[in-house]
């Protein structure tokens, strides 16, 4: 669930499985969308009374745990490491070198002082700070009601498999890509992955050939995507990174983003490295040809 604050809604327009655009999507998702429940069923080597405990153990080793990629956390050394090679750290660094070449020993400690504050500082709040997103974390636990050998559920959404059969209600959160097999009054909110506020009404019905965008699809029900209001059964197609939501978490997934202040900081640097670059070969160059020194 703290994951879900960190993908960027995009409008649907922009998410084209026809034209190549968005995450990548599974051929296998866009096939079950066009089929009926029966079909769908089959296709998935499942039945409306779900799946049996042998095969539960042998979808898992097949498609693995139900988990959307998420950020890496630096190791120690990374991150020390990472704080270290940020330009302003390594200009004071030179300063300080130079200082002390120069025979400057307060402006050499002065300096030191400055660069190892600000790493460790820097490395102790960024530490703090994954710390408590993963307490965070830990404190949210999401299930889903699934029939498992013909009885009701309740699991942790990490232990869904394809082929899974599970019941949604209004408050509900779709716990991987499902297809619907029945649903009275459905309506689910798709704002995580469209940005449309309005809630999209859901069925059984095929989608027929003239849809392109899955998205407008009436069939699937999307990963992230919450129940408004109406009851139904699914079955589950696809979970995780196969997932639309698992694709889009996968495609932004990476390296830390610079801040405005990071950013700032940088550029700032980078000219005053700029300066001392055209700066002090003048000086030198003007001393020596006044003062031949």
């Amino acid at each position: 669930m703290g994951f879900l604050g960190t993908i960027v809604t995009a409008p649907a327009r922009l998410i084209d499985v026809s034209r190549g655009k968005g995450p990548q999507i599974s051929k296998a998702l866009v096939e079950a969308a066009r089929l009926d429940a029966a079909a769908v069923l089959l296709k998935l080597e499942t039945n409306s009374n779900g799946l049996s405990e042998e095969e539960y153990e042998a979808c898992l080793e097949k498609y693995g745990p139900n988990k959307a990629a998420k950020e890496k956390r630096l190791s120690i050394p990374a991150r020390l490491w990472d704080n270290i090679k940020n330009p302003l750290v390594i200009l004071l660094a030179v300063l300080g070198i130079v200082s002390y070449l120069t025979g400057d020993l307060r402006a050499t400690i002065i300096i030191g002082l400055v660069v190892v504050l600000g790493i460790v500082l820097r490395f102790f709040q960024e530490l703090r700070a994954d710390n408590a997103a993963e307490k965070l974390k830990a404190m949210v636990s999401t299930t889903a009601t699934v029939m498992r050998s013909g009885e009701a559920r309740e699991i942790p959404l990490k232990e869904l498999v394809p082929g899974d059969i599970v019941r949604l209600a209004a408050g509900d959160m779709a716990p991987a890509d499902v297809h619907v097999l029945t649903a009275r009054d459905l309506f689910l909110n798709q704002a995580a992955l469209t940005g449309e506020a309005l809630p999209v009404e859901k069925s059984a019905l095929p989608a027929p050939e003239s849809i392109e965008n899955l998205l407008e699809m009436p069939s699937i029900c999307f990963l992230s995507s919450n129940v408004e209001s109406g009851t139904s059964t699914a079955v589950v197609v696809k979970t995780g990174s196969e997932t639309y939501f698992g694709s889009l978490a996968t495609s932004i997934t990476g390296a830390r983003q610079l801040t405005s202040f990071d950013k700032g900081v940088n550029s700032f640097t980078w000219l005053m490295i700029s300066f001392m670059l055209v700066m002090v070969p003048l000086v030198f160059l003007f001393n020596g040809l006044s003062k031949h020194n």
